[in-house]
């Protein structure tokens, strides 16, 4: 690739295993040995067991063994600040030094064409301003998209990428967010819930409190300011962290990706809402949409109290 690739930020905690899986997944991308890698480590919790303590160091070891990049730079928080906190602060402290970020968690898989589409995507809408999000998630079995597509306020936390430009429009302020969300005329609340099939107003809410999580605020930061997120037609990430063990959700199967696809024709098109697959991802959550979904929504919210 001709231009510079964006620098890959990865947050960790206190989950060895899954931080492996994701460490070992993002080393075997082609573009991994040109990258630059930047690894977070909160500090442990005042109240951390001595089991948490051991899994917090086996973490930090990890993260040491090898060289999973090309180069890699390690920020270890000595006082527990909270995930979001952590995210927020390093989403914002390189993206201010690079002008565009990768963003993973310490539970999420990659394809090895993981990223070269971030890349290819961040450099082909970089100077469209409606563009302010690349995604690299994609639910299960919707057959029939094409390889990328345009998404009306279209987010997903599950291995993405931004552009400064674009991220200095969040907002994390829930209360401002959620006040300006049922200002809306009710098609657009409508479909800021995927027609009412999953209940992103009342996560938004619920946050208002504590401001978790910061992925809703940034969901409602872009489509508010009325911007497209781009899509994979079949995912290049699996989330491994649906299993119990992390602060961001319970065990659950239904995102479950048997295979990660492995390489995507990326060609640059018009920024246009794509109704058929809001259509099918509608589906999807209306057919998924049971407890499981907003359980893990207010798991994540009642873990950070």
């Amino acid at each position: 690739m001709e231009k510079k690739l964006a620098p890959i930020v990865l947050f960790v905690y206190n989950r060895p295993w899954h931080t492996r899986q994701t460490l070992e997944a993002l080393s075997k991308n082609s573009l991994a040995d040109q990258s630059i890698l930047y690894i977070y480590a909160d500090g442990a919790k005042e109240n951390a067991t001595d089991a948490q303590l051991n899994e917090i160091k086996e973490v930090r070891c990890l993260i040491r063994e090898k060289k999973w990049c090309k180069q890699v730079e390690i920020i270890e928080r000595e006082k527990n600040i909270g995930v979001e906190n952590v995210m927020i602060t390093g989403i914002t402290e390189i993206i201010n030094k690079y002008e565009k970020i990768i963003v993973l968690e310490d539970d999420i898989v990659t394809s090895s064409y993981f990223l070269e589409y971030m890349n290819r995507s961040l450099n082909l809408y970089e100077n469209i301003n409606e563009v302010m999000v690349i995604s690299g998630y994609n639910f299960p079995k919707l057959n029939n998209l094409p390889d990328t597509f345009f998404l009306y306020g279209g987010t997903n936390p599950w291995g993405w990428g931004t552009w400064k430009s674009a991220w200095k429009y969040f907002n994390s302020d829930s209360r401002s967010l959620y006040e300006s969300i049922i200002d809306l005329p009710l098609d657009k609340i409508k479909q800021f819930n995927f027609d009412n099939n999953v209940d992103y107003i009342g996560m938004l809410k619920s946050s208002i409190n504590n401001n978790w999580p910061y992925d809703i605020r940034w969901y409602a930061s872009v489509f508010l300011k009325e911007g497209y997120g781009l899509w994979p037609g079949k995912s290049l990430v699996q989330n491994i962290g649906h299993d119990n063990s992390g602060v961001h959700c319970k065990s659950s199967n239904i995102f479950y990706h048997k295979d990660l696809v492995a390489k995507l024709n990326i060609i640059k098109q018009e920024v246009k809402h794509n109704e058929k697959a809001y259509q099918k991802i509608t589906k999807w959550y209306k057919k998924n949409n049971h407890p499981t979904i907003f359980d893990r929504i207010i798991f994540k919210l009642k873990t950070f109290n």
